[in-house]
């Protein structure tokens, strides 16, 4: 019985013996619920206070690098050209050879000055005999006016010679259509003289047509003919035949057209102040004013066309070189007699339009504060803002959703 015992004590296993030879497996055990607790609380955090909230990202508006006057004033800017009001290219009124081409590009040429001639040979032909013509129906008139002459006084005898009754009733008769005839061919004689005048007018026009003149004052832009080629002003391209002699191009009747944005056409009318950079001349701020906004819109680009003047004529402004005009604020206005303060400028995501106004989110706090701004111009660069946000300001931008004031964003930055 003792002995049973004692086996018996000997099987059985005490517990802090246990723990003390198994130490490590309650470490374990500690470290496995602290990580599940950590997750739980990740979790909890992603479900509870990541998701509150509209996502969006932050920009942070800039101080415009451009002149802070003109930037101030700048409500709008738009690209466009350099164009001519003036421009032709000169042909003849006939086809013809080109015998001589006295025009070369970049030569100013006179209103009226001869820039070629055409091979004339056949029109002097025609001239000299439209004038052999007058000279022959000249003759033939002056033959019918010494038969009207002649006949004239004998029918005139004949009359009263009828009315004695010294002569027959046909020789009467006989006289007065010698007479008839006379009066008749004069007549005739006098509206073929008139008849061959004209042709003589259309002989000399037809030679002056193969005088190429310049029909106003400009610079010589393109030369298109040679000596030799032919020209014809109804050709269809095709062949050899030109269509013109050179381009002539009134240099002060350039202007400048730009495509203005429909959104903002509400910004430009005629008669404002502009300045003007052309692309080759990037510093040169050339003062225009706008002409007129051409009535109409393209619904391809939806744009509307602006035409704009140059206030100062200079030889550097050449047809087609890329501009961009900047619309600036009347003189007048109060925003033009305020000082001038540095502009900013944000992303054209970043501020919703409307017309020379608009709002941003400013970032406050976690939420977003909405906040009206007036605009300026608008440039590949991004958004003029004038007034109401300085640089530094951080603008909320949704990436999902609608943002409203006051509304609680977080920050996703990509």
């Amino acid at each position: 019985m003792n002995d049973k015992s004692a086996l018996l004590e000997q099987l059985r296993l005490h517990r802090g013996v246990a723990e003390a030879e198994n130490p490590r497996s309650a470490i374990k055990w500690i470290a496995a619920s602290a990580a599940a607790l950590a997750v739980l609380g990740v979790g909890a955090w992603l479900l509870l206070g990541r998701s509150s909230g509209v996502p969006v990202r932050i920009v942070v508006a800039q101080e415009s690098s451009g002149d802070s006057s003109t930037s101030a004033a700048s409500l709008l800017d738009a690209s466009g050209y350099v164009v001519a009001r003036r421009e032709a290219t000169v042909s003849s009124k006939i086809t013809g050879k080109v015998l001589e081409v006295l025009i070369e590009e970049g030569q100013r040429v006179a209103a009226n000055e001869v820039l070629a001639r055409l091979d004339d040979s056949n029109a002097r032909a025609r001239l000299q005999q439209a004038a052999a013509q007058i000279a022959q129906a000249e003759a033939t008139l002056q033959a019918a006016q010494t038969a009207l002459n002649d006949a004239r006084p004998i029918y005139h005898r004949e009359e009263q010679e009828r009315t004695q009754a010294l002569i027959s009733a046909q020789d009467f008769d006989a006289a007065k259509a010698t007479y008839n005839a006379a009066a008749a061919a004069f007549e005739v004689a006098q509206r073929s003289v008139a008849v061959a005048r004209a042709s003589l007018v259309v002989a000399q026009r037809d030679e002056d047509d193969t005088v190429v003149r310049a029909p106003f004052a400009g610079v010589v832009t393109v030369k298109a003919a040679q000596p030799g080629e032919m020209v014809s002003p109804i050709s269809a391209g095709g062949g050899f035949t030109r269509t013109g002699i050179g381009t002539v191009v009134d240099m002060d009747s350039l202007e400048v057209e730009v495509d203005v944005n429909e959104n903002f056409i509400t910004r430009v009318r005629p008669g404002q102040p502009v300045t003007i950079r052309l692309n080759a001349y990037p510093d040169w701020e050339i003062p225009g004013a706008v002409i007129a906004i051409i009535p109409t819109a393209d619904r391809s680009k939806a744009t509307v066309k602006v035409r704009v003047a140059f206030k100062r004529r200079d030889e550097r402004i050449l047809p087609e070189m890329g501009a961009r005009v900047s619309f600036l604020q009347d003189a007048g206005t109060d925003t033009a007699r305020a000082p001038a303060r540095r502009a900013v400028i944000v992303p054209a995501e970043a501020v919703e339009v409307n017309g020379v106004t608009g709002s941003v989110f400013v970032l406050q706090d976690g939420k977003v504060e909405q906040r009206s701004v007036k605009l300026g111009a608008q440039s590949a660069q991004g958004q003029i803002v004038l007034s109401g946000i300085d640089a530094g300001a951080k603008l909320a931008i949704a990436i999902s959703g609608k943002l409203s004031d006051g509304v609680k964003v977080r920050i996703e930055q990509p």
